[in-house]
């Protein structure tokens, strides 16, 4: 896909937004501003999170449910994601053998307390293939009832509380009314009228997208579906569903096996029928979605407001898309339109349902060049000069790939961002390797109301060295930042992990 000049338009203020549902895997908000929380919590992407006891934090493709004040978090612990998580320096790797389906609970969604396990392995029957889970809460029996797949089947487990272990209930081969007979990916949906669903697109394929109601007496069964839409580029996978304002939004990923998606959303009036066609969530182009996969999103609702949270998942085998597991992202609206806000910290009030640019926050989009997943020239969030002579390559200081720029003939290139962000000074950094013998060669950063800044690189660096520009004074609103060279036949530079952030 052909990369774009990044525009941003987040000021440092809190969104918040207003939204009368809280569910498992879909719900709903709309923007509005309101001071910064004194109470906020701290939410850093891009790395492991962990528990508050300290230990690393294992849930991925699952989904949240909020009982009271508190958020339960379900999620697979895969064996592989455990070896990655201890070195991912030795590349990808596909075991999602399952350790166990994880809970996780927390009160303000940044601090979160390992509750224990749902289910292990050994309660699945040795297990296999186990993901894509969902809980929700049945109101004619009173149980937690998990769904999650098994191997190609669904599995649903039953729990008397949110937190407790859940016991293996009943299973399910064949979803009626689907081309496949079972579901690919999927989630669990709750409306405002206490509905349960699940979302989903076929197994083989999922060019078909579906929503089936829960079986509504116990939830222990998947009623007929109803295909609400089609795609015609490709299959779908990590779907969600959320609700605003009387519109169903259902919104997929591209089925690129794990890997970074644009976020895919066909809405309508009504939960099983009647959608639109496909359009790309608003922000999640230049970088896809903050390198995720769609993989849960839920409501957040508090005194002074509300939006969605979005958790966007990076697997275990997903080693190359940059670190962390969960990168967990604010979506609000304009009008009926979703917009995902893209960031690398951010603070968030559970309690007052409200949120703010976090001080750290790195204002480049698709830093690593990881957002793309395949060699080419054109990235995702950026702009170049010169053609060809820019590339990603693979072997970056993190992840798999980093920017390039070389060719065996003299060239004249460059690879820029632009972004709106508050004024302010800032530090500008990046990671880089060059031969040398450059005419020129250097990170800069310029259009921020001031002179050009730069930092020379046309000299030998063998190994990742960093470079840093500290104390640019943005004051027009917004900047460009990125990699230049003036070069020789066979002169060549490799950067990665742009980073530029507010100082103070």
């Amino acid at each position: 896909m052909l990369g774009r000049t990044s525009r941003r338009t987040i000021a440092s203020v809190v969104l918040s937004a207003a939204v009368a549902l809280t569910s498992v895997g879909g719900s709903v908000g709309a923007g509005a501003a309101t001071p910064a929380p004194q109470a906020a919590a701290t939410i850093q992407n891009d790395v492991f999170w962990k528990d508050t006891s300290g230990n690393p934090i294992y849930s991925q493709g699952g989904g949240v449910l909020k009982v009271g004040n508190t958020y339960y978090w379900y999620g697979a612990k895969y064996n592989g994601a455990v070896t990655y998580y201890n070195n991912p320096s030795a590349g990808k790797n596909g075991n999602t053998s399952l350790s166990a389906i994880t809970i996780y609970s927390s009160t303000d969604l940044a601090n979160w307390k390992f509750e224990g396990n749902a289910m292990t392995a050994s309660d699945l029957g040795g297990a296999g293939w186990v993901g894509r889970i969902g809980v929700a809460r049945n109101p004619n029996t009173g149980k937690y009832v998990l769904i999650s797949q098994l191997n190609s089947e669904l599995v649903f487990g039953t729990s008397s509380t949110p937190n407790g272990h859940f016991t293996k209930a009943a299973t399910q081969s064949n979803i009626a009314n689907v081309t496949t007979g079972m579901s690919g990916d999927q989630s669990v949906f709750v409306d405002d009228d206490g509905k349960a669903y699940l979302a989903f697109s076929n197994r083989s394929g999922r060019s078909h997208l579906y929503v089936a109601a829960l079986r509504p007496s116990d939830y222990l069964h998947v009623e007929p579906a109803a295909n609400i839409y089609n795609s015609s580029a490709g299959g779908r996978e990590g779907n969600v569903m959320f609700k605003y304002n009387g519109t169903y939004y259902f919104c997929s990923s591209d089925l690129h096996g794990w890997n970074a998606s644009h976020t895919y959303c066909n809405t309508s009036k009504k939960v099983a029928s009647g959608y639109s066609p496909e359009f790309v969530m608003q922000g999640t182009d230049a970088d896809f979605s903050h390198v995720t996969q769609t993989g849960l999103a839920f409501t957040v609702t508090g005194s002074q407001g509300s939006f969605v949270m979005f958790g966007g998942d990076r697997w275990s085998d997903f080693a190359g898309n940059g670190i962390g597991y969960n990168q967990w992202l604010p979506v609000t609206f304009n009008g009926t339109t979703p917009v995902f806000h893209s960031l690398s910290q951010w603070n968030v009030d559970a309690a007052a349902g409200t949120w703010s640019v976090g001080g750290g926050n790195n204002h480049v989009l698709n830093p690593s060049a990881e957002a793309d997943r395949v060699a080419q020239n054109n990235l995702a969030g950026w702009t170049i000069s010169g053609g060809n002579v820019n590339s990603n390559k693979q072997g970056g200081h993190t992840g798999r790939w980093a920017f390039a720029q070389s060719s065996s003939s003299a060239y004249n290139a460059s690879r820029y961002q632009n972004i709106s962000l508050p004024n302010g000074t800032y530090t500008l950094s990046a990671w880089v390797k060059s031969s040398g013998g450059q005419k020129q060669s250097a990170i800069f950063a310029k259009n921020f109301g001031g002179s050009e800044m730069s930092s020379s690189i046309n000299r030998a660096l063998g190994s990742w060295t960093k470079v840093t520009i500290s104390g640019i004074k943005v004051t027009n609103g917004s900047i460009q930042v990125g990699v230049s060279s003036d070069a020789n036949a066979g002169n060549w530079v490799n950067v990665d992990d742009f980073s530029l952030v507010q100082n103070g």
